[in-house]
């Protein structure tokens, strides 16, 4: 008897050990698991951090490069809308709902007079006009006429600051003829009366008197003087010119850079020459303007072709220059 107790006291205390072993190797799994599970779960989530940190860097390099490229984009808008403003192209209480402003469509009229340019002999005179500058574009299009050795004409408007001042130096230094083509270029304020288009006419010969020393005599109506915005007859500002022994020039060729729409340099070119070897005097409308780029390329072209007509010169305007007027004046005869 005493000898099966001592037996099942054995087993007991055998079973016991294993139970207490058993908990032993739960209570260190559960530990270990305690352990494990939060760093293996820290772990994942310091690679998370750090693939999220790099996602946030790049998004960052991302972010930065794009507020530069809107940043250049909106420094590229503002002089857009400096030229627009300057010049008036764009608004349609200005210049008229279409494309194209007022004037620089299809010509209607052309009154030369009997002034003619006797100081070079060529059967086709022709002229490179400018209008709307100085812009960004002055340079380089001062650059390409250099190298073709080549005068032209600028019709500028009243933009101030010292890249605008220093350009109109240079348009005078380099040899070009310098005129008005108003200050503000602003139709309702240009054209609502005489006494307003006075204003701003002698606001621009003085401003360019004063940058360039240069009392300019040239004159270009902006749309021209054939312009449907005027409600007031534009043979009255002729006249307000005339009493200031300034004459106007029109265009009897238009490039076709004056609208919203750039034209490709092969229809700027074309465009350009139309004609020239059946007139005497041919006036070409340009633009200087930032946002006609293609007018900066097309230039080199324009001028090699012009330089190929047989008889046929470019020039400067000058007071001796014919006539190139889209209205009809009494006076002119």
């Amino acid at each position: 008897m005493g000898e099966l107790m001592s037996e099942e006291t054995v087993r007991i205390s055998a079973h016991r050990k294993k139970r207490v072993q058993r908990l032993k190797k739960i209570i260190v799994l559960s530990l270990l698991l305690l352990v494990l599970v939060p760093a293996g779960l820290c772990a994942a989530l310091l690679v998370r951090i750090r693939h999220m940190d790099r996602s946030m860097e790049q998004l960052a390099s991302e972010v930065e490069a794009l507020n530069r490229e809107v940043s250049d984009q909106q420094a590229r808008m503002q002089e857009l809308l400096g030229d627009m403003q300057t010049t008036g192209y764009g608004s349609s209480d200005e210049n008229g709902s279409g494309s194209e402003p007022p004037g620089h469509g299809p010509l209607t009229m052309e009154r030369p007079s009997e002034t003619v340019d006797t100081s070079v002999s060529a059967a086709h005179k022709v002229y490179l006009t400018f209008d709307d500058g100085p812009s960004a574009n002055t340079e380089k299009i001062l650059d390409i006429l250099d190298s073709y050795d080549v005068k032209a004409t600028f019709f500028v408007v009243g933009k101030e600051g010292d890249w605008a001042r220093t350009a109109l130096v240079d348009i005078v230094e380099r040899g070009h003829s310098l005129g008005m083509h108003s200050y503000s270029h602003k139709y309702s304020e240009l054209y609502g009366s005489v006494e307003d288009f006075a204003e701003d006419f002698v606001r621009i010969r003085s401003y360019l008197e004063d940058v360039t020393g240069v009392t300019s005599s040239l004159y270009r109506f902006p749309g021209g003087s054939s312009n449907t915005v005027s409600r007031i007859d534009m043979r009255e500002f002729a006249d307000y010119l005339d009493s200031w022994g300034v004459s106007f020039y029109d265009w009897n060729v238009a490039s076709g850079d004056g609208g919203s729409e750039v034209l490709s340099v092969e229809e700027l070119v074309e465009n350009s020459l139309e004609g020239i070897e059946n007139r005497e005097t041919t006036v070409i409308l340009l633009h200087d303007s930032a946002g006609k780029p293609t007018t900066v390329e097309a230039l080199p072209q324009i001028i090699e072709r012009i330089q190929s007509m047989d008889d046929t010169v470019l020039l400067p305007i000058t007071d001796d220059t014919e006539l190139i007027q889209h209205i009809h004046r009494e006076n002119n005869n």
